[in-house]
């Protein structure tokens, strides 16, 4: 295919679009960024490592080259089909209607619009390591479709389009605060920004660039409270890498701008984040999705501007999350309705009531747990935008942790069915019927948020992989992969990986092609992890493998040199703080990364999950097992049978005498729960 070189300024509209139309790419215009990685923080001047290109790092083998298969294989086209489905999800019919193409009404949650722009994303993400031609395809077929529905001001959000057209031109933008323009925009910014680095072409990203630019005129003239109706706050990591990519210095300022803004308001909330400015925040509280976009999103602009003030306050909200307020699991927000503040104020209008909220220090309910997924991959964005400032090891731990628990919770193993909340138990039993349901399905109604999301985070994984800054190369997250990319100087590092983490904890680098000059090779001691082992041709190293950071080899690394780093993974009893009254005298299991849990589908008849306990000295075996056509290690070992009877419209009991019975258990993988049908399950199990 031609390659098209046009400078800014060279290109007339008109021609510009029948270039694009006929499929040429258009390379970077003046000053446009070239790198490709997915967060480009390689010109982030207080950033202190950044991603390998898109490209540069393949999964080739073992627990993640699974999970990528699934969703090439499935949850992509799955997802494409449904958001392109009129009768069900509608997202891409509202596109169509707002450019004129159809007729009809708006369907579908406001954020409907961002669904779809995430959904672009994985593809984009995708395309990139696969070149499949399908998938460049679709995105050919529907970004035209995008741009006919923008205003001329960069205006675009299909709801208000909609009824405009409708109500011939008496609808306006940013009427309701809870119509989540700024959240879609944001969203568009970073699909926007993935797609140009996946495929060279400007299509999308001319869009956003329109888009942001309204967006940087509309908060150079709004009033305070007209801003606060920036909901969600995907758009601040939106404009960050939207600066990231064109290098317009407006866009710089309008991250900084959004900051700024809030908690100018007059009755700002919690549940919006601007009751209180963020630089005088102490404690993570209120919507726990909008906090940990809006987390994530300031730390981009701290990589640009070395703010300290903003990040001395994601230093507080990171202590505040990780210490008090977060699951085992990495999930997010606890309670489905809280108020915010609680216990602190007897003004009743103080007391605001919070959707998803983070709740009190220590407030972590497992039956009722929310975590909604999207939250949680909210915890991995924000963790892995700190890991990309500090190189500290803690914050890969959460990611990872997040990731492999609270987030693939969230999408079953077939890759065709979700999850909006993720609780920590459940049961038949319970006496009433939550919110939202507890067994995956293909559509979630009113809130299809989180399919996407999760579809775009496992698409993208190969990005999590590997990082570089100026003295070697970073290993964050460990799979069999291959890597062939450039160091901070220009030379070119090629490698492979071979690894069935983390399922266990052996990992083997073979170095292909090195450069001339010594560059450390950075490997991550995971925090849970204990008695590493690291080799270099063979012989260990007398470095410090202290659990939670990196371990730095540095020496003039030659082609044929081989890294064995050997993590032994041990099923460990965990037990939380006492104040996290739910989980007082119980225990769960972990193994690695992986967070266990206990199903009523492998217990015998007529026990249930509550009969359950674990003894204190009790020991666990891995052992494999297979659930449809995904692998994975079960753990098996010996708990007892306690206090086995009904409790029908029992509230209280005497304590049974009855001598407690030993029964084996097996327990699966948290992110597997209920994929083999309905069932009764929990994390945390009494200790005995």
């Amino acid at each position: 295919m031609k390659i098209i070189t046009v400078k800014a300024g060279r290109l007339k509209p008109a021609l510009a679009f029948l270039l694009l139309a006929g499929g040429a790419f258009l390379q970077a215009e003046k000053g446009m960024a070239q790198d490709k990685s997915l967060i480009n923080t390689a010109a982030s001047p207080y950033a202190r490592m950044y991603n390998v290109n898109m490209a540069d790092a393949k999964v080739t083998g073992g627990f993640w080259a699974e999970r990528l298969k699934v969703c090439r294989e499935s949850m992509i086209p799955y997802m494409w089909n449904l958001y392109k489905d009129p009768e069900t999800a509608h997202a891409y019919t509202n596109f169509e209607i707002a450019a004129g193409l159809k007729k009809g009404e708006h369907s579908g949650p406001p954020f409907h619009d961002g669904d779809f722009y995430k959904l672009i994303e994985a593809l984009s993400a995708m395309y990139a390591v696969t070149k499949d031609p399908r998938l460049d395809k679709y995105l050919d077929e529907v970004i035209p479709v995008i741009a006919k529905c923008q205003r001329a001001d960069g205006y675009i959000h299909t709801p208000t389009m909609i009824e405009d057209r409708n109500a011939a031109g008496k609808a306006s933008e940013f009427k309701d605060r809870l119509h989540f323009e700024t959240y879609n925009m944001g969203h568009l910014m970073t699909a926007a920004c993935i797609h140009y680095r996946a495929t060279g072409k400007t299509t999308l990203l001319n869009i956003a660039k329109k888009a942001t630019d309204y967006l940087y005129n509309f908060y150079k003239k709004s009033s305070p409270e007209l801003a606060r109706n920036a909901i969600c706050p995907s758009h601040y990591m939106g404009v960050v890498e939207m600066y990231r990519t064109t290098k317009d210095p407006r866009y710089l300022e309008l991250s900084k701008s959004l900051i700024d803004i809030r908690g100018l308001v007059e009755n700002g909330t919690d549940d919006n984040q601007d009751r209180i400015p963020f630089r005088k925040q102490t404690k993570a509280m209120g919507h726990a999705v909008r906090a940990n976009y809006l987390y994530a999103g300031v730390a981009d602009v701290y990589a640009e501007t070395g703010d300290t003030s903003l990040l001395n306050r994601l230093n507080l909200m990171w202590d505040d999350v990780t210490q008090h307020k977060m699951y085992i699991t990495g999930a997010c927000g606890a309670l489905y309705d809280g108020v915010s503040p609680d216990g602190t104020s007897y003004e009743p209008n103080d007391v605001q009531k919070i959707h998803q909220a983070y709740g009190r220090d220590y407030q972590l309910p497992n039956f009722t747990a929310h975590g909604e997924t999207c939250a949680n991959i909210g915890n991995m964005l924000w963790n892995w935008r700190m890991l990309s400032l500090s190189g500290d090891a803690r914050y890969a731990d959460i990611a990872e942790l997040a990731l492999y628990n609270s987030v693939l919770s969230g999408i079953s193993l077939d890759g065709k069915n979700f999850l909006y909340t993720n609780p920590l138990s459940y049961s038949d039993d319970l006496p009433f019927k939550q919110r939202w349901s507890k067994d995956r399905v293909g559509y979630i109604a009113f809130s299809n948020c989180c399919p996407p999301n999760v579809v775009r985070t496992i698409a993208e994984i190969n990005n999590y992989l590997y990082t570089v800054s100026d003295n070697g190369l970073w290993l964050n997250f460990y799979a069999g992969s291959t890597l062939s990319t450039k160091l901070k100087d220009g030379s070119t590092v090629k490698l492979s990986q071979e690894t069935n983490y983390p399922w266990n904890g052996q990992i083997k680098v073979s170095l292909e092609k090195t450069p001339s000059k010594p560059f450390s090779m950075m490997m991550r001691i995971p925090g849970w992890c204990k008695g590493a082992i690291l080799k270099v041709n063979g012989e260990v190293q007398n470095i410090a493998l202290t659990p939670g950071t990196y371990a730095a080899v540095e020496r003039k690394w030659k082609p044929g040199d081989k890294i064995e780093l050997d993590l032994p993974m041990t099923a460990a009893l965990v037990e939380s703080n006492p104040l996290v009254e739910e989980t007082r005298n119980q225990v769960a299991i972990k193994r690695g990364p992986i967070v266990y849990c206990l199903e009523g589908k492998d217990l015998p008849a007529g026990t249930k999950i509550f009969d359950v306990a674990i003894p204190a000295g009790t020991s666990f075996t891995a052992v494999p097992l297979n659930i449809g056509s995904s692998n994975m290690m079960a753990l098996e070992g010996e708990a007892i049978l306690t206090g086995k009877g009904g409790w029908n419209n029992t509230l209280y009991r005497e304590v049974s005498a009855q001598k407690p019975e030993p029964l084996k258990i097996r327990l699966v993988p948290y992110f597997a729960w209920g994929n083999r049908g309905h069932s009764d399950m929990e994390v945390w199990m009494p200790l005995r």
